[in-house]
């Protein structure tokens, strides 16, 4: 039997993934109590593959870069990235 320890272990990966279905599971709590949230099926679907490619991201920064800098410097541009795509998508930043 391996006694190596599994990757999904990690408890910092745990904590990603733990937030982003939090992120997920926000508008579609606010949307019981209030009708100034209104996604739609569309908007969890890009919601989703937009938090899970910045998961995944880190999931990968984390095998391929041994050195903390380099990872959190890439880390920190992918959330940035994250954030203006985000609202781009919600308020249009750019028009």
């Amino acid at each position: 039997m391996n006694a190596q320890p599994l990757r999904s272990r990690n408890p910092w990966r745990i904590a990603r993934w733990a937030v982003a279905a939090l992120l997920l599971l926000w508008p579609a709590v606010a949307m019981q109590f209030t009708d100034e949230v209104r996604w739609g099926p569309g908007d969890f679907v890009v919601a989703a593959a937009l938090l899970g490619g910045v998961c995944g991201t880190f999931d990968l920064l984390e095998r391929l870069r041994p050195d903390r800098r380099t990872r959190w410097l890439t880390g920190g541009a992918v959330v940035l990235l994250c954030a203006v795509v985000w609202a781009e998508l919600a308020v249009g930043l750019f028009h």
